[in-house]
């Protein structure tokens, strides 16, 4: 038991991601040559999106709160300053409802699906997309029990979501298609059952609901402090349940985690390598609910970076990464290829060092710029730059299969 547990925490991600990375820089990986001499490159390409998105030089961290800010207004500000909130509480748990559930919807759309924005009147995709749409559905009380009170994510109206409620929530369909949609809705049915079958953690100051994680939180602080490596534990620990049947060890699953043949050990654990994108993204996003309710959370640089396209595109696209055999960027992967899990991996090794010559170049630390920053200032706006230079619909560079909910 001890062994499985063992990998689901931030620590075992970097640990086994630079495993990798080592491997590779022996040129002994079997999809990917590594140059080291190109992170130049992309570090010159992360700083001017830095600096022309953030000419301040404050940039706030990676978050789902990001996505909810359009055209220069926080919508979900708005809703929530104009909110009568029962008590001091209340706030942050439906932010900790919304943000779950918009993170749970956030895999990759495609490059076809949009949403269109009535207060704007355009059309937003991808990753904004899924925020948009998520808030709207959120503010229209889609997730709650209790048509009284919309602003909240209930066990019981999580688990009879249907394919069709989430549809037209996204403005989904034949002509609009957003890929993995019925991935998505099952999450989320598996997440209120979840919600309703552990009341100790997510029903301890109201009925179960995402938002019940606040309270457990904040039940865990010392002097108003935690650490954001245990807001990530405490996710993976609670919500392993929900991924979809993958890798299971003595009976615990691993969720966001893979097998690699070079990754050898001499334990249960061989061979496996974490990742947990969804949930690091998810535990970067509770940082801020937790923090405006007058908390205080330590070692945010704990957590690693993300694996996923744009983050992994960047290191492609400026040529730190190379496939060995060409063929490979046309052919589509299963999520669970040992490339997939290879250029996944060398992904969040090389943002650590990709953070460092940052640093550097900057004359400061991880405390005045950690990766939370980054990511956002940051490597993701800079994958998906590049992305649309070098392809019209500005896909990645590699074709993942996904079912949603890892993407």
């Amino acid at each position: 038991m001890v062994d499985a547990f063992s990998l689901l925490s931030a620590q075992a991600v970097r640990e086994r991601a630079h495993r990798l990375l080592d491997i590779g820089l022996r040129d002994d990986l079997a999809h990917f040559r590594i140059d080291p001499g190109r992170l130049d490159a992309a570090a010159d390409a992360v700083l001017a999106m830095m600096r022309k998105n953030y000419p301040t030089g404050e940039v706030p961290f990676h978050s789902r709160w990001r996505h909810f800010v359009t055209g220069g207004e926080d919508r979900w500000a708005a809703i929530a300053d104009r909110a009568n909130w029962p008590d001091q509480a209340a706030r942050p748990r439906a932010a900790f409802d919304l943000a779950v559930v918009s993170v749970l919807l956030d895999a990759g759309a495609g490059p076809a699906w949009r949403y269109r924005d009535a207060a704007r009147g355009i059309g937003v995709g991808r990753s904004e997309g899924l925020a948009l749409a998520s808030l709207i559905m959120f503010a229209k009380g889609l997730f709650s029990a209790n048509p009284d009170d919309p602003l909240r994510a209930d066990a019981e109206a999580l688990a009879r979501l249907s394919v069709a409620d989430l549809e037209k929530g996204c403005q989904a369909g034949p002509d609009n298609p957003l890929i993995g949609i019925e991935g998505r809705a099952e999450l989320l049915n598996r997440l209120g059952k979840l919600l309703a079958a552990k009341p100790g953690i997510f029903a301890m100051r109201d009925t179960a609901r995402p938002g019940g994680l606040f309270d457990r939180l904040a039940s865990h602080t010392e002097h108003r402090t935690l650490a954001a490596t245990t807001i990530l534990s405490e996710l993976l620990r609670a919500f392993a349940p929900i991924w979809p049947s993958r890798i299971t060890l003595d009976g615990v699953p691993l969720g966001d985690c893979w097998r690699h043949p070079a990754l050898k050990r001499d334990d249960a654990t061989s061979e496996f390598v974490p990742l947990h994108k969804l949930s690091q993204w998810m535990a970067y996003s509770l940082i801020e609910p937790l923090q405006h309710a007058g908390f205080t959370v330590a070692d945010i640089d704990g957590l690693t970076g993300l694996a996923e396209y744009r983050n992994g595109g960047l290191f492609i696209d400026c040529g730190v990464l190379s496939l060995r055999d060409a063929r490979d960027e046309m052919r589509e992967h299963p999520v669970d290829s040992p490339l997939v899990v290879e250029w996944r991996a060398l992904t969040v090794a090389l943002l650590d060092r990709l953070a460092a010559v940052l640093r550097q170049r900057l004359g400061c630390d991880a405390t005045r710029l950690p990766l939370a920053k980054i990511l956002e200032g940051g490597t993701w706006a800079t994958g998906r730059a590049l992305a649309f230079d070098r392809r019209p619909d500005g896909a990645p560079p590699l074709k993942v299969i996904s079912d949603g909910t890892v993407f």
